[in-house]
């Protein structure tokens, strides 16, 4: 039997090719384009960033950490160059390393992209429903119940769509890409020549803002940094690149290529739009009162029928977001199950007549679903729940961690790793290590308190303020270092091979 290249690849590697690989590079790189949104994470977090440092979080913490990111953008690309499997980072981690260093860098992983499908459907159901509150004038109200409703709904839509349309996903990838664009696009334009009056350069580059309860003495060291949360945020999830690896032409080349650039074009663009929202955020103190909420800007720098088109552009890149992310976190799911080590395996990493992982892409919706169910919850005087915030820490911190063990194999392993087609030479060593200190010390700052009403014992503390995120995060990482303990370490070996080569090219 004669195999292309991409197959024989993936068959060295240990695997026979059950995916449909269908898709291009193009594809390959819309995936994480998709799931990074500009149009999504810039409008949901933007509060974040304003509350904690203001504009300046915005103008230069933006470019800041997005190099930061691209860095580690460029690690991963050297690795899935290497390695183009759907496991990613847990097969990375698990070949360069030993079967420890799989186990939890899967689990972080499935979390984080579980976390990061949840915390996107929500924000794309809370513009969702602000969007139909203006449409319909105020009849449908838009209540945090009815915006958990509205979640439930996309989650359901996005597993539809993820388990019958698989030819349909990779032609929505590409019209994503333009609709992220193009939507971009237009709503920079509207706040460039719609508004009467734009703020000055000093505002946007020079202006402090500290919403957050804490001492203007903890600015600099605690509350700026909490406002990076925007960019970390944003530009995250571009690890899918390797996840629809097997299912890409070309994959040692084309899936690397997309994973940075995803992150290259994705900080430009979402610098472009921010600047055009700080420069229509000429009513300071209206966007205080409304804790820092991107459509504060909208509606008193705009006419109320463009900030309403506004919030639909937002809403359909976000729908777009969502989706990748659901197909993303089945991948993954469907990969880590292969190996045998999600429970009830055999389930999970079964796919139908139509070469899809159904049973993952329905399980992960799920427990997306489950982890969200406080956001029906909200501090009294909040419109965003601190839960979507904790969920948005929780899947900060599961990728990047995960992404930090495989880094630091590679690095480890020094002339030894065999590098793919696309490579870092030997600058490898300092973006190496620049990568891991970054996300050491990110995730030590978003398992912290983002309010004083979160920590406990404060005179105004309330469960619904908690940052949940260290909990969330303590508490998996324990038990999965248990369960290692007492158990996988005993039947847990890392990636099974399905096939062996000689088999399959013979």
């Amino acid at each position: 039997m004669t195999l292309d290249e991409d197959s024989r690849r993936l068959a060295e590697l240990g695997y026979k090719q059950e995916l449909s690989r269908t898709w291009s590079g193009f594809s390959n790189f819309a995936i994480s384009f998709s799931i990074i949104s500009i149009l999504a994470g810039c409008f949901t977090t933007f509060g974040q960033a304003w509350n904690n440092g203001g504009p300046i979080a915005i103008s230069w913490g933006w470019p800041l950490i997005s190099a930061f990111i691209l860095i580690i953008g460029f690690c991963m690309s050297e690795l899935v160059s290497a390695f183009p499997t759907a496991g990613g980072i847990y097969w990375w981690a698990a070949t360069m390393g030993k079967p420890i260093h799989g186990w939890f860098t899967g689990w972080l992983n499935l979390i984080g992209l579980i976390a990061v499908t949840a915390s996107v459907d929500y924000g794309c159901a809370t513009f969702l429903n602000i969007t139909l509150n203006r449409l319909t004038g105020g009849a449908w109200e838009g209540t945090l119940s009815q915006a958990f409703g509205l979640f439930v709904v996309v989650l359901v839509l996005h597993a539809l769509i993820n388990v019958f349309s698989h030819s349909l996903i990779s032609l929505l990838q590409n019209v994503s890409v333009w609709w992220h664009v193009a939507g971009a696009a237009i709503i920079v334009a509207i706040l460039v020549f719609a508004p009467s009056e734009h703020q000055t350069l000093g505002f946007v580059f020079t202006e402090t803002i500290n919403n957050s309860g804490f001492s203007d003495s903890s600015f600099w060291f605690y509350v700026l940094p909490l406002g990076f949360l925007l960019t970390q945020y944003t530009i995250t999830g571009f690890d899918a690149c390797a996840h629809v690896s097997e299912e890409t032409q070309g994959a040692a080349m084309s899936a690397a290529k997309g994973l940075w650039r995803s992150i290259f074009y994705s900080a430009i663009g979402g610098w472009i739009l921010l600047l055009a929202f700080l420069f229509a955020a000429t009513n300071v103190d209206e966007i205080n009162k409304q804790f820092g909420f991107v459509g504060a800007i909208f509606d008193t720098a705009l006419p109320a029928n463009l900030a309403t088109a506004i919030f639909a552009i937002s809403t359909i890149g976000q729908f777009f977001c969502g989706m990748s992310c659901v197909t993303s976190m089945s991948r993954m799911m469907y990969a880590f199950s292969r190996d045998g080590a999600v429970p009830g395996w055999r389930l999970w990493s079964r796919v139908n007549r139509n070469r899809t992982p159904v049973n993952a892409i329905v399980a992960g919706c799920a427990v997306a679903g489950l982890i969200t169910l406080p956001a029906l919850y909200a501090p009294a005087g909040l419109g965003t729940p601190i839960a979507f915030y904790a969920v948005v820490s929780i899947a900060v911190i599961g990728l990047y961690l995960a992404f930090l063990i495989p880094i630091w194999l590679r690095l480890r392993m020094g002339d030894r790793f065999v590098p793919g087609p696309w490579t870092l030479g030997p600058k490898y060593k300092v973006l190496a290590w620049i990568a891991i200190i970054e996300i050491a010390i990110i995730s030590v700052y978003f398992i912290m308190p983002l309010s004083p009403a979160g920590i406990p014992g404060s005179a105004d503390f309330t469960w619904t303020a908690v940052n949940y995120a260290p909990i969330a995060v303590g508490g998996v990482l324990l038990g999965i270092a248990l369960w290692w303990t007492l158990s996988a370490r005993k039947w847990f070996t890392g990636p099974r091979r399905t096939v062996d080569v000689d088999e399959t090219i013979g």
